[in-house]
């Protein structure tokens, strides 16, 4: 089991593929509980993406405490929206509606992010991580936040010290690369329909 602890890459996709199961089978609604469970173990690749996402990691990690927090009184995903909407506060800062966007932006960049890496040939993470960052994150962000992510690129670690501290070789994170990105897909549209079924909209 200690083997399977140090592969990351592989909880993270586990995760998202019962997750993704949950959406499928569509008899079930997605808890809260496990969804922030399986938030969680993706903020390790924040973490190893260095400087450039130091600040998508504090936000994304704070968001996802708080709807582990809230999973401790809030069964469904549905009834969190739910709840909030009654409550008239949905886009006010803190809510638990605003930080389930903000992490489903995370799991979004991730999912761009190894898109773009499968496609790409070399070493640099540089391409692929400026990809995932302006099309996910950067319609959402001020000039300055932008301007120091663009200055943290350049201190980004290669792929090959990605997948070292990810404890994978090239073949094995490309399979768990693709099942989280097959996953998490669902997951994302899932969430996507939750707000704009409410018409609460999902570009604020």
């Amino acid at each position: 089991m200690a083997g399977e602890e140090g592969k990351p890459l592989r909880r993270i996709a586990e995760a998202f593929e019962g997750l993704a199961d949950t959406v499928s089978a569509k008899t079930a609604a997605v808890e809260v509980a496990p969804f922030s469970r399986a938030c969680s173990r993706v903020s390790v690749l924040f973490g190893c993406l260095g400087i450039a996402f130091k600040f998508a990691e504090m936000d994304y990690v704070s968001k996802v405490e708080d709807l582990s927090e809230a999973s401790k009184s809030i069964s469904t995903l549905h009834s969190l929206l739910d709840l909030d909407v009654e409550k008239n506060c949905v886009r006010q800062a803190g809510s638990h509606s605003r930080n389930l966007l903000r992490v489903k932006r995370g799991l979004d960049m991730v999912k761009v992010l190894f898109e773009q890496i499968l496609a790409s040939e070399g070493n640099s993470l540089k391409d692929p991580a400026s990809v995932a960052y302006a099309k996910v994150f950067a319609p959402h962000h001020g000039w300055a936040i932008r301007k120091a992510v663009a200055a943290g690129m350049y201190a980004l670690p290669t792929k090959a010290q990605l997948l070292k501290k990810l404890n994978e070789d090239e073949a094995s994170a490309k399979v768990q690369m693709q099942n989280y990105i097959s996953a998490s897909a669902s997951v994302i549209l899932y969430i996507e329909e939750l707000f704009l079924s409410r018409k609460l909209g999902i570009d604020w």
